[in-house]
């Protein structure tokens, strides 16, 4: 039987992730979340609801516009200056006459027409996290409690246009705090569900997926492809309502499915058409380049297979070029350009940039296996000892799966086997490289 919460919502509109403001710096905003916004919530007494990232690339207005309007509360962070983030507000402004706290960072300035509003700042350290997380806590805590106490007109729309038609069927709000809680307790069963059979299991309980809140379904999308159930997520991708199949985020996991599934020609067609209707993004393009990379290392045909390798390292080119800081495309690109026979020029040039997108991620703190682990392939695509040595060195320790060393050494064969094939010198020191990762490999 269906639990209603007894703590009034909160939804918070800021950006995820590690974004730059205008001077460069990286802001964790995914830390500010978990050090200051989240806890503050909770000790205001109030249920924090924090939309998917997921769901953002992909504009699903229903779920987002249900949150601005019928949650008792909001918290925004205008840092950045986010136009999603302003969007939002611009929005919740307009229905909601008050309940809704701002806050950004110290040191940032803030848009003209922001500027006068009533703003909570809080401090950030060098690294982009909160400089005094307890203060910020505590501010932030004290606002929400007043707001919560006096509901107090905090729009500019209501505060400026007085009267202002206000009016939100309160059994609207009840229904959608229901629909709430149901989504909380479907995401704790689809957390326990740990194989591919059980999260079809989970889905068949669903039942029709047009009554299912998106969130939910992208979930258990993401978790098909986590466990590596590729048709499972072709069908779910299909039996989604039209609004969510559209999105970015989906067509572009759906190319990956198909591709992983063998069906490369309507992964193909997916995501070329993607390209054509929204644009290349790193992502996109990303996976285009798995298409004709697995297509390339699957031909039997000589010149085929330098065709499939020739769109493959254009569609990586694509990617990064699309998004400097990706150096996911980056890489694949300049060591497929090293696997050509001659090798492609562009790759000197190409590299330098590449490897300074890698280290900028790593100097923005909390890198993982595959930030060192493209610094290390691009220093023996560079020959350059120390630093292969180095980023070996820092990669190991934080290897999480098997197949991570595994993928490295395959891309490190590859270069060491294009290079004999040319009759090249190799260095020693690589193949002690490609031992160590093979020590870690089985």
């Amino acid at each position: 039987m269906l639990t209603i919460m007894p703590a009034p919502l909160c939804f918070v509109l800021m950006p995820f992730g590690d974004k730059t403001d205008a001077a460069g710096k990286i802001i964790k905003f995914d830390e500010v979340y978990k050090q200051v916004i989240q806890p503050a919530i909770a000790d205001a007494g109030m249920m924090p609801i924090r939309a998917d990232e997921e769901l953002t690339r992909g504009m699903i207005h229903k779920p987002m516009f249900e949150r601005l309007i019928l949650c008792d509360f909001a918290v925004a962070d205008l840092t950045t200056a986010n136009a999603n983030v302003f969007y939002e507000l611009g929005v919740r402004h307009a229905v909601r006459p008050g309940a809704t706290v701002l806050l950004f960072a110290a040191g940032g300035r803030l848009p003209f027409d922001a500027a006068p509003l009533r703003s909570v700042p809080y401090d950030l350290s060098d690294t982009g996290v909160p400089a005094d997380a307890s203060k910020a806590r505590a501010e932030l805590t004290k606002q929400l409690k007043h707001i919560r106490e006096k509901r107090d007109d905090d729009s500019p729309i209501f505060e400026l246009l007085k009267p202002f038609p206000a009016a939100i069927d309160h059994l609207k709000t009840n229904t959608f705090q229901d629909q709430v809680a149901l989504a909380q307790q479907m995401e704790e069963h689809l957390r326990g569900a740990k194989t591919a059979d059980d999260l079809k299991t989970f889905e068949e309980d669903l039942g029709a997926l047009d009554g299912v809140e998106s969130a939910i379904l992208v979930k258990l999308f993401l978790a098909y492809r986590d466990a590596k159930a590729w048709q499972a997520m072709i069908d779910l991708a299909a039996a989604m309502p039209e609004p969510l199949r559209r999105t970015v985020m989906i067509r572009e996991q759906l190319g990956l499915a198909l591709n992983r599934a063998g069906k490369s020609s309507e992964a193909e067609n997916v995501l070329t058409t993607l390209i054509r209707e929204r644009g290349g993004s790193s992502e996109t393009y990303g996976i285009l380049g798995r298409v004709y990379k697995d297509r390339w290392q699957k031909a039997t045909n000589n010149f085929t297979a330098q065709g499939q390798l020739d769109l493959a390292i254009d569609a990586y080119v694509k990617g990064f070029e699309a998004d400097w800081r990706d150096a996911y495309p980056g890489v694949n690109a300049v060591t497929l350009m090293e696997l050509r026979n001659p090798p492609d020029s562009r790759r000197l040039e190409i590299l330098p940039i590449v490897h300074y997108a890698a280290s900028r991620r790593v100097s923005a703190g909390s890198p993982d296996y595959w930030d060192y682990a493209t610094l290390l392939e691009l220093a023996v695509l560079g020959k350059n000892e120390g630093e292969a040595m180095e980023y070996l060195t820092r990669a190991l320790p934080i290897i999480r799966a098997k197949w991570e060393p595994e993928t490295t050494l395959n891309n490190l064969r590859m270069i060491h086997k294009a290079r004999k094939d040319r009759n090249e010198e190799e260095p020693a020191w690589v193949e002690e490289l490609m031992s160590a990762l093979e020590s870690e490999a089985h």
